[in-house]
């Protein structure tokens, strides 16, 4: 029999949740998220899915339909609901886009990227007070952090600091900051004339956090490296991936 991830009580909470998203309380559908959580942790193809779970195919076919009904991504929002935001920190991280990932037979934008390490996709993250995560967009690898600032700033719940590192230096990120009613802590880079005087350096000691939350993310393999050839069934593995974070909360 394959490790499991999910306890009874954590089911429980996941099936509440599904119930309110019109998912029918079936036997068969905590096989089917233990089988997507599977294949989420060790980044398998979906045809070497144990026959635990029951048909691969099952599987597959009804993670594409939550993921188009955008329940996953849902599932991570109700979870995250009681999110701390006095502190809310920012980052990007690079995800390797394995060669099966390439290829999508589409013309919308992927996220998939040619940067200095070749074909990635970027995680633009925000996490609250304790390290946990809030929000994510998801890019191209060659999308520098600040071009994605202001809209991941627009979508955070206003919080009393927004603390993010060098690659934020802008004025304009600031401003934004300061319109959503949040105080930036953004250190500027050497070459600026205007110095840090008024950075909070005890509070920009605490990014750690949101660096800590990538390190949790890339525990599961799916996200460590990108196998998904389409940008909404990444989306979605990323959601479940914060979703199991947030479970034992």
């Amino acid at each position: 029999m394959p490790r499991l991830m999910l306890t009874d009580e954590m089911w429980s909470k996941l099936k509440a949740i599904l119930l309110e998203d019109r998912v029918y309380n079936k036997r068969e559908h905590r096989y089917t998220m233990e089988g997507i959580l599977y294949r989420l942790r060790v980044g398998c193809p979906w045809r070497d899915l144990p026959d635990y779970f029951g048909l691969w195919n099952t599987v597959y076919r009804r993670f594409l339909l939550w993921s188009r009904k955008g329940i996953l991504l849902r599932l991570f929002k109700s979870l995250s609901a009681n999110k701390d935001t006095e502190w809310e920190f920012l980052d990007g991280s690079y995800i390797k886009a394995h060669q099966h990932s390439a290829g999508a037979s589409s013309e919308e934008n992927q996220a998939i990227g040619l940067s200095r390490g070749g074909n990635t996709s970027k995680i633009h993250l925000a996490v609250d007070s304790y390290g946990l995560p809030i929000e994510f967009i998801l890019t191209g690898g060659e999308v520098h952090d600040s071009k994605v600032a202001n809209a991941l700033i627009e979508v955070l719940p206003q919080g009393d600091f927004i603390i993010a590192d060098k690659g934020y230096d802008s004025e304009s990120i600031r401003e934004k900051v300061r319109q959503c009613g949040s105080t930036p802590v953004i250190p500027r880079k050497q070459n600026s004339k205007k110095g840090n005087a008024d950075i909070d350096w005890c509070l920009y000691k605490y990014r750690h956090l949101v660096e800590n939350a990538f390190a949790r993310l890339k525990h599961f393999r799916a996200i460590a490296t990108r196998y998904d050839k389409l940008k909404i069934h990444f989306e979605s593995m990323l959601a479940l991936a914060c979703s199991i974070i947030w479970l034992p909360m």
